[in-house]
């Protein structure tokens, strides 16, 4: 992609967070306003389409569950989806995630055209590791893969062709749908929708002046709302209140993204938290929410002399890993932190005596623990057969 791409998006995405000002920053701001009045009716026309059944929508004959949101990117899916397919696998399911695959680096053009119909979707595992590189199947679904022994998962942009694939070749009795509340061409049993407590309606505003996909109010969809990046001990009462003005009949669940150690990049060797404490290190990230993990190393005793912070799901080049790294050897610092997901992004590269760790973290709920063992006990309980539809072939 050429630099002068991202260097608009960055701007544009600076502009939404309200991070730049200036006439310029003004101006698109105003543009941005306008096209949002015109996205939120076509969102709902579009739902109402699904709804009147004037576009179709499949079913597979199991059981799909969404795991979603209402925002663009930052709520933190892929752990929940990961401890939700680790339980439904643990409790006798086969299960298979359905990713679109954002960002994963897209077939020849040719090969689009030609091999849409005949071909099936990306196998990314077969429940034995990763059969893909990250740049192929997207960060989420290789992150999965590798740390999801039993399950499988396929990118796709068509998920109901990738669901099918999935039932006939792998078995599936569970469908997870990654990032799929907007997904309506699969019918959903049960939509499982993420909300951020840190910024949980983004600006209150619609793509692409703001960052909710859908107006709040259609979270009346959802069977079971997660509020992510809770505290111990801190209330979520004003933002469930506002939740039940929209949803009254939904499972509240609140959680947090647990700190559980460091892994070496290279090695795989593992640290204990403890390791941080008092320590110097350079940090850096390219995810939707840079200053989250800035502030959970500082929770837990890093102090950050150096940072970096890069777009969304940005690719590393080794010249940027290099230049980095000789930054935080400048600077005398211990290692260099980053995400388990922009981990899988990192080439290999030689960066001397400056170790990377990725900070591994998992699901922890807080509150409604018994919300969420029911949840899990009902899918693993045996399903009715349904016959799935005749789609392709």
């Amino acid at each position: 992609m050429p630099r002068w791409v991202d260097t608009f998006e960055e701007f544009a995405v600076d502009v939404i967070l309200e991070r730049r000002y200036g006439k310029r920053a003004a101006m698109l701001r105003l543009l941005l306003r306008g096209l949002s009045r015109i996205y939120e009716p076509l969102v709902q026309a579009r739902l109402g389409l699904f709804r009147q059944r004037f576009f179709r929508s499949h079913q597979l004959g199991i059981p799909v569950i969404s795991v979603g949101n209402l925002t663009v990117g930052g709520t933190g899916k892929t752990p929940v989806v990961e401890r939700l397919a680790r339980e439904l696998r643990d409790g006798g399911r086969r299960v298979a995630i359905l990713s679109r695959g954002y960002k994963s680096r897209r077939p020849p053009l040719l090969r689009r055209w030609f091999g849409r119909r005949i071909e099936g979707p990306r196998i990314v595992s077969t429940g034995e590791g990763p059969l893909l590189d990250s740049a192929t199947s997207g960060d989420e679904p290789f992150m999965l893969a590798k740390n999801l022994p039993g399950v499988a998962v396929f990118v796709d942009k068509n998920r109901v062709k990738s669901g099918l694939h999935a039932i006939r070749t792998w078995g599936a009795d569970v469908i997870l749908l990654d990032d799929g509340m907007q997904y309506q061409r699969l019918q959903h049993r049960i939509d499982v929708v993420l909300v951020d407590r840190l910024a949980p309606f983004g600006n209150d505003c619609l793509l692409p002046r703001g960052t909710l996909r859908e107006p709040p109010r259609n979270l009346r969809r959802a069977r079971y709302i997660l509020i992510t990046k809770s505290r111990p001990g801190a209330s979520n009462l004003e933002l469930i209140e506002r939740i039940r003005e929209y949803n009254r009949t939904a499972e509240i669940i609140e959680c947090r993204h647990r700190p559980v150690h460091l892994e070496n990049l290279r090695t795989g060797e593992h640290l204990p938290l403890s390791s941080l404490e008092g320590k110097f290190y350079g940090a850096m990230s390219g995810i939707a929410t840079p200053e989250s993990f800035e502030n959970s190393l500082r929770d837990l005793g890093a102090l950050l002399e150096v940072t970096a912070r890069f777009a969304d799901h940005h690719r590393f080049t080794a010249k940027e890993i290099k230049s980095f790294s000789e930054r935080c050897i400048r600077r005398d610092v211990d290692a260099i932190l980053t995400t388990e997901k922009d981990a899988v992004r990192i080439p290999a590269v030689e960066t001397g005596e400056m170790p990377i760790y990725f900070l591994r973290v998992e699901i922890e709920i807080l509150s409604g623990h018994p919300h969420w063992e029911h949840f899990i006990r009902r899918l693993c309980e045996p399903q009715p057969l349904v016959r799935a539809e005749k789609l392709y072939g």
